[in-house]
């Protein structure tokens, strides 16, 4: 066991982020594995225009929970690779609406077995997968309503 181990709750960032890493990293060589040319960090997006179809840049922040910067910025990339396009809003000029092009639908034809399988992989990797999903959620919850360094400002008065 190392230090970040042995100090709990301290560590939280740390090691989930340490967590997100290593998923990220064998995810990308599960999609290597499956012939498929994905990076892990443009799933929110992909999975997002798959339900939703078309989106503002607005909209997909708010549903895949990231700043308008970050947003922008894996959107670019995934315009580049010519995964999604955007189009200007009729109703409103200053809008650009996103959708997966044909390349990207074919991409998600192409993931979804082994989404499937990632998602049976992850239900064994965590056998209380709904206590770490609720734990997670309610931390955010928690933090949504007042954040870490707010909290920490309060007891410090």
């Amino acid at each position: 066991m190392n230090i970040i181990d042995e100090i709990g709750i301290l560590a939280l960032s740390t090691r989930l982020q340490r967590l997100s890493e290593q998923l990220r990293k064998d995810g990308a060589l599960v999609y290597k594995s499956y012939d498929i040319d994905f990076e892990p960090k443009w799933f929110p997006v992909i999975y997002t225009l798959h339900i939703k179809e078309m989106l503002s840049v607005v909209e997909i922040a708010g549903e895949i929970g990231y700043s308008h910067p970050s947003t922008i910025s894996l959107l670019k990339e995934l315009e580049k690779e010519k995964i999604i396009s955007s189009k200007k809003d009729k109703l409103d000029e200053r809008k650009r609406l996103i959708v997966l092009t044909p390349k990207g639908k074919e991409l998600v034809v192409k993931m979804q077995p082994v989404w499937s399988v990632m998602k049976n992989t992850l239900n064994e990797i965590s056998d209380n997968q709904n206590n770490l999903l609720k734990a997670i959620e309610e931390a955010e919850q928690k933090l949504a309503n007042q954040g870490f360094f707010q909290r920490i400002s309060e007891l410090k008065s």
